[in-house]
């Protein structure tokens, strides 16, 4: 039997939508979403609508600090219940969260049971844990009743719930935030809140400061782990002043005595976020795969504070090569992003500098003030119809007395015969026999007295932007005892340092043993090491159709660098470069070379060495070799050349003067100094020629002369005065070798 198919309706109700326009419009409307709804906190409060739901929900509860702990699973109900239809694991993570003194600097909520740990572990599950509000969550919510945010119905229109919420505390900036949404993420680290109210007060004192002034009171991050930061100042202003960049933060360590001139190291304090198991797990690995010969144990004696010991394998290992070494191998030290992302005015979303981020905290103190203000200016507009209704009442209290009791209706009555309102009417009916009393009068009379003047202040408040400010700044003043550097709850955890100055050679030596070995290059791209410094390779045997190609001495601890001809640069270990007893191995399969591309050059790396980087078509800079390293497989773009050129050589800097020639056999020389030096780019043209390319180039003092090797190996040298005729400036054309240059066109065979 034949599927039957439904014809269309023949009442046009079919709209023809095109598919794409389809998939961008529903594709933008969740983007939106992500960004203002899930993942990106709100400059103002600091927090996402989960955490922001999960506050209020906690205070409609009563979980107030001081106030009796309730279930999580009760706190998570209402929140996805009332305000937030999502999985309860994911509202109760977010709960947890809150709740871990190490994930969070200033916890907004108090956890009893078990809440995960340091090591990584998961909490136990919500039905077991019991939750309420901290002080400083009490903060973020203090005023909430007095009109001071606005409300928005919940998802369903049974309810309401805070747009954001007063925040008394400059949360964003004091506990951070980290998040994911489309297109887009944020990343801001804690900072410690004494410093950031002082900042804040200077802001309010000199408006127009910017990020550069309130650094004297940030000078960066303070992580509730603790641990030390090694950026270097300039790197964190740069951070600060622009919203993105990122802090290197070290595990703080000690050198501990065990008697007998041994010692070990002991770590007291790791990097935030980072696990504490798996780190041990990772220096674990070290000592059983051998990977720091130097490190012979590691135990982890934590109990509430952490202690991590590490032995190393002799008393005479120096403790800051051991150090050094653990932390560019494991999460020792790790690099916390800043990417201070935020909802601006709760709708836009934009990268704020530290200063920036701090004002918008600073506007919404303002603008709770003025809230509050008003909504308490309104109450005493009130009570004051209230009393004066009262006082009406008390000074004809008699004809009072005599329209309730024989009135048929008392209240219209009243405010014909008084110019009540219905308010003071109906205040005057629900008056109490007891507060007719002579005494109750004098203190409604002092009482109407006091709310005026309070009016008056408010009213001042109200029409003065300096008035509220020097009350934002009040309050400022008043929150900024509390988090006091001098106490527990206010001090500093994270301290700042510098990273010693050690080399790649030094970290190296501490993992591999030094010995010389010869390097060892085909033309097809194998490559080798032989023991030692061989000087004799007439021995060496290659694979069909392939030859030498390069061959120089180094040692295990270096760094071998290969350029492709589409400049891209690769970092090889001369450690893990196969051995000499068979023809080696390819490049390609050590280094993810690009498609299409062959190998150009390969050398050693000298640390602090420069090359004069040059494409066959005559452009060139100069590069540092540090800037040449790569740290992953992929390399790094190096020199940009087009489809029709290639990487030429890279010479060795070594004088102050550049020598060129060309396959057209001109020769010229000018200064180093004419030559731009850079990171990565194109670089800027050497020599120029009507056809063909560059053939070779080096660099020379001046003082000492040019010189070249023939064929037959005799070396050949200009002077100074005999180079006059082939100086010139970069981008000249030259003049043809001298006749004894080589036919090769090369300084060296």
């Amino acid at each position: 039997m034949g599927t039957q198919v439904t014809p269309p309706p023949e009442d046009g109700g079919i709209e023809a939508v095109d598919l794409r326009s389809a998939l961008e419009e529903r594709y933008l409307a969740y983007a939106l979403s992500t960004i203002t709804q899930r993942a990106l906190p709100d400059a103002r409060d600091g927090l996402k609508p989960v955490h922001r739901r999960l506050l209020y929900a906690m205070r409609l509860l009563r979980l107030d600090p001081g106030q009796a702990f309730k279930k999580s699973a009760r706190v998570v109900g209402d929140v996805i219940g009332k305000y937030h239809p999502h999985g309860d694991q994911s509202v109760y993570d977010a709960l947890v969260r809150l709740a871990q003194e190490f994930a969070q600097r200033w916890p907004l909520v108090e956890g009893q049971g078990n809440f995960g740990n340091v090591d990584g572990d998961n909490p136990a599950a919500m039905r077991y844990t019991e939750a309420r509000l901290t002080e400083v969550a009490r903060l973020l919510l203090e005023g909430i009743d007095e009109d001071a945010v606005d409300f928005r119905p919940t998802y369903d229109g049974s309810e309401d719930e805070p747009v954001v919420l007063p925040a008394c505390f400059p949360n964003l900036l004091a506990n951070g935030s980290q998040g994911i949404a489309v297109g887009m993420a944020t990343s801001i680290p804690p900072h410690n809140a004494a410093e950031l109210l002082d900042a804040a007060v200077h802001l309010i004192e000199n408006p127009s400061a910017g990020t550069d002034d309130i650094l004297q009171f940030v000078p960066g991050p303070d992580f509730p782990t603790g641990g030390i930061v090694v950026e270097p100042a300039p790197s964190i202003a740069e951070s600060y002043r622009t919203g993105r960049g990122g802090f290197r933060v070290r595990a703080r360590w000690e050198k501990e005595d065990t008697g007998r001139g041994t010692w070990v190291a002991v770590v007291t304090e790791i990097p935030w976020l980072v696990p504490k198991a798996r780190l041990v797990e990772q220096l674990a690995a070290l000592v059983i795969e051998r990977k720091l010969p130097i490190l012979a144990d590691v135990r982890d004696e934590s109990a509430e504070d952490i202690r991590i010991v590490l032995e190393p394998r002799a008393r005479n290992v120096d403790p800051d090569l051991l150090m050094e070494s653990l932390f560019k191998l494991t999460d020792l030290e790790t690099r916390i992003s800043l990417n201070m992302n935020m909802l601006v005015k709760g709708r836009v979303p934009q990268v704020l500098g530290l200063a920036p981020a701090l004002r918008e905290w600073l506007d919404h103190r303002r603008e709770v003030v003025v809230r509050r203000a008003s909504f308490r200016l309104a109450a005493i507009e009130r009570r004051l119809e209230v009393l004066g209704g009262l006082l009406i009442a008390f000074l004809n209290l008699d004809e009072v007395i005599r329209i309730v009791r024989e009135e048929e209706d008392p209240k219209a009555e009243l405010i014909r015969r008084y110019e009540l309102t219905d308010l003071q009417a109906e205040a005057i009916l629900n008056i109490r026999l007891r507060a007719l009393a002579r005494l109750e009068e004098i203190a409604i009379r002092k009482e109407h007295g006091e709310l005026l003047e309070e009016k008056g202040g408010i009213e001042a408040l109200l029409g003065s932007e300096a008035r509220q400010w020097t009350r934002v700044k009040r309050e400022i003043a008043e929150l900024r005892k509390t988090f006091s550097g001098e106490t527990g709850l206010g001090r500093r955890r994270s301290s700042f340092s510098e990273a010693p100055d050690r080399s790649a050679v030094d970290l190296a030596e501490a993992m591999v043993e030094r010995e010389p070995i010869t390097v060892v290059v085909s033309e097809k791209g194998w490559i080798r090491a032989l023991k030692g410094h061989v000087q004799d390779l007439g021995g060496l045997t290659f694979k069909a159709d392939d030859q030498l190609k390069a061959a120089f001495f180094s040692e295990t601890t270096a760094k071998i660098i290969v350029v492709g001809d589409k400049g891209h640069a690769f970092t090889l270990d001369a450690s893990k470069l196969p051995g000499g007893r068979g023809q080696g191995e390819p490049i390609r399969l050590l280094a993810d070379l690009v498609e299409g591309s062959d190998i150009a050059l390969v050398f050693p790396h000298k640390p602090g060495a420069k090359r004069l980087l040059v494409a066959s078509d005559g452009r060139g800079f100069v590069v540092a070799e540090a800037d040449m390293l790569a740290s992953t497989r992929k390399g790094r773009t190096v020199m940009n050349v087009d489809a029709a050129n290639h990487v030429k050589a890279a010479a060795l800097v070594e004088g102050d003067h550049v020598a060129i020639v060309g396959e057209n056999r001109k020769l010229l020389v000018f200064p180093i100094s004419q030559v731009a030096e850079m990171g990565r780019g194109r670089g800027v043209r050497l020599q120029r020629y009507k056809d063909g390319g560059v053939s070779d180039v080096k660099t020379f003092d001046m003082a000492a002369g040019l010189t070249w090797l023939d064929s037959s190996n005799r070396t050949w040298t200009l002077r100074e005065d005999e180079l006059r005729d082939w100086r010139g400036n970069r981008a000249d054309a030259g003049r043809l070798a001298p006749p004894k240059f080589p036919r090769t066109n090369r300084f060296a065979p």
